[in-house]
């Protein structure tokens, strides 16, 4: 049977983001690590070995697989910040137009640094993100 990976973990947060090389990326993830925590009132957990998330949800599709995922998260990459939302919202492209610097993939939002966006966006993509999984996923 299929194994995720990307398992809550009891790794320690902070450990992860002293280690991060740069020092320029450890800055911007203890600031995302304090905006993510604000906005959620969720306590960070490692998921896997790279990813930082808050909260959980368990999903199912019709496929029969099943698993569960943080509502939202980041992980301090080597080339990137990637910062992951709910796929398939569509009010996530429309918060994206303002947020300002980025790129997109299936589930994740690059970005080089915090100050290429807008905050005040990236608070709104996480309070979204978070009903849209409560609204889609709601048996917690």
């Amino acid at each position: 049977m299929y194994e995720l990976k990307t398992k809550e973990t009891d790794s320690s947060v902070i450990e992860f983001i002293e280690n991060v090389e740069s020092p320029k990326k450890r800055e911007d993830a203890f600031k995302l690590l304090d905006i993510f925590t604000e906005t959620t009132g969720y306590q960070a957990k490692m998921w896997g070995p790279s990813i930082i998330g808050f909260g959980s949800y368990h999903y199912k599709y019709a496929t029969g697989h099943e698993g569960d995922a943080p509502l939202v998260g980041f992980s301090p990459r080597k080339a990137k910040i990637s910062l992951y939302f709910a796929p398939g919202d569509s009010k996530r492209e429309e918060l994206l137009m303002d947020f300002g610097k980025h790129t997109t993939g299936k589930a994740c939002v690059y970005i080089n640094k915090i100050a290429d966006i807008d905050v005040d966006v990236l608070k709104e993509l996480i309070n979204q993100s978070v009903k849209f999984l409560k609204e889609t996923y709601p048996h917690q």
